[in-house]
């Protein structure tokens, strides 16, 4: 059994997977909106939220990642926040270089790629649309 991750957002989840699409030379799965999902009983999709997500996927290095906008007046409102961390773990240098350049473009970075105590490259950063991501260099050398 694998663990997936799944994001939800707040209207711009089609900019999201797209970004990341690209960010991470994967191709974007089919995009499921709200417009498309079959009638239900007691459920009226508003018409300006046909378009957003229901549901779409992308394979980052082999890991199935979910996202999906949040339906208006649907369930608890969407809160963004610090409470999933996505993490990369690669032995390649260059290849966490470039994914360090790409995801702090809009965002912050919490911690600089840098050599810690374990990993000769490491970094910390919440990108554009609030997701923090870790970035984590396997020498080979700590068994990651």
């Amino acid at each position: 059994m694998a663990l997936s991750v799944y994001l939800n957002f707040d209207g711009n989840c089609r900019e999201v997977v797209e970004f990341y699409a690209d960010v991470f030379n994967t191709q974007m799965q089919d995009v499921m909106t709200f417009g498309q999902m079959p009638p239900e009983e007691g459920i009226t999709i508003p018409e300006e939220a046909k378009n957003l997500v229901l549901h779409t996927q992308l394979n980052i290095n082999g890991t199935l990642v979910m996202f999906s906008d949040c339906l208006p007046g649907m369930g608890a409102p969407l809160k963004m926040g610090n409470n999933v961390s996505l993490t990369v773990v690669s032995e390649d240098i260059t290849e966490i270089q470039r994914l360090y350049d790409r995801l702090k473009e809009g965002g912050s970075v919490e911690m600089e790629l840098q050599e810690t105590f374990w990993s000769k490259a490491y970094a910390s950063i919440t990108d554009r649309f609030g997701i923090p991501w870790q970035l984590d260099l396997d020498s080979g050398e700590t068994g990651q």
